[in-house]
């Protein structure tokens, strides 16, 4: 029993040192030559307090309790670091989608609309648009693959009818002179934006513009009554204006591009419950397939291949038919 207790204990010193000291190195937006040394000196004291377990028992307690003041002093920076819309954001974040509603007609205000040189030359656009729910027709969910078939980045985008659909991609808010980092989305590192945006800007980026490297993108339309989808795109708004009044942080694992998604469509009766597929995002797709949520008259490989965007833009400026362009199953039925 006391072999036990001590592995127990190991595995908290190394978990909670690996946390402190990466949390310490990371926790800011800047990371300096002053937080990796402390850090560094954080790692240290956890391994010297795992060594003295098992070759230096007259230093346990002394080292347990400098551990215990380390983490708990960590600890409370942690929870002191504030997000904030008040920052020198990278061009393409710069600013906040908030909406308005009246009745059954939402205005969205700054959705953005970029035309697009290559992935880091654009020219910056912005509009305000009003999108009565009643039209709401339906959802598709844009799938985006870079890195192999189990990470993807999702974008969800609302049908209001006649070509005319609002893209809206949850992401993180980068800082000029920032890029991402997966680790650092553990750590307080990137506020959170839920960027609002025309097919064209958004979508257009992934399939045209965005080269190294080359991304893939799948478009599904969701089987899911109208009003699961007004309710769904509300719920978005909401999060949306939230945000424009209060900054949160975003999370690589908690609060990301697809936790988030699944957290929003728990607002309708019998939403998916949760699974490993929503954390590998790239599986997510298939997980909707399997829970009825897409076309069941073909196999999901037959699915997945008609849904497959690159293809249908390729060699194509990105134009006002974008949208039509990319739904050619739509094109035909009109």
């Amino acid at each position: 029993m006391e072999n036990l207790g001590i592995l127990l204990l190991v595995f908290w010193l190394t978990g909670s040192t690996a946390w402190a000291a990466l949390a310490i190195n990371f926790g800011d937006s800047y990371s300096g030559t002053a937080q990796l040394i402390l850090s560094i000196a954080v790692a240290l004291i956890g391994l010297l307090t795992v060594l003295a377990l098992f070759f230096i028992p007259s230093w346990r307690s002394r080292l347990l309790l400098t551990h215990g003041v380390v983490f708990l002093a960590t600890l409370l920076w942690w929870f002191s670091i504030q997000p904030s819309n008040d920052r020198n954001w990278h061009t393409d974040v710069s600013k906040l989608a908030h909406a308005s509603i009246s009745g059954d007609r939402v205005t969205v205000h700054n959705i953005r609309n970029f035309s697009y040189h290559n992935e880091f030359e654009y020219y910056p656009d912005y509009y305000d648009k009003t999108f009565d729910l009643n039209k709401l027709e339906g959802v598709d969910l844009f799938a985006v693959y870079w890195m192999g078939p189990a990470i993807a980045h999702i974008i969800i985008s609302f049908d209001f009818g006649g070509h005319n659909h609002l893209a809206i991609s949850i992401e993180a808010r980068k800082e000029e002179g920032e890029s991402y980092s997966t680790i650092k989305g553990f750590f307080r590192q990137f506020e959170l934006i839920y960027i609002v945006a025309d097919e064209r800007d958004v979508i257009g980026l992934r399939t045209n513009y965005r080269q190294d490297p080359p991304e893939q993108v799948y478009r599904y339309r969701i089987n899911a009554p109208k009003d699961n989808g007004k309710r769904f795109f509300l719920e978005y708004i909401n999060k949306i204006n939230v945000l424009y009044e209060k900054p949160a942080f975003y999370n690589t694992l908690l609060a990301n591009c697809t936790s988030l998604i699944w957290l929003h469509s728990r607002v309708n009766p019998g939403h998916l419950p949760f699974s490993w597929k929503i954390l590998l995002s790239g599986y997510l797709p298939e997980y909707l397939y399997e829970s009825g949520r897409f076309d069941q008259q073909l196999s999901f490989a037959e699915v997945k291949d008609r849904a497959h965007v690159n293809p249908l833009i390729k060699g194509q400026e990105i134009s006002s038919s974008f949208s039509r362009i990319i739904r050619p199953q739509s094109a035909q039925q009109e």
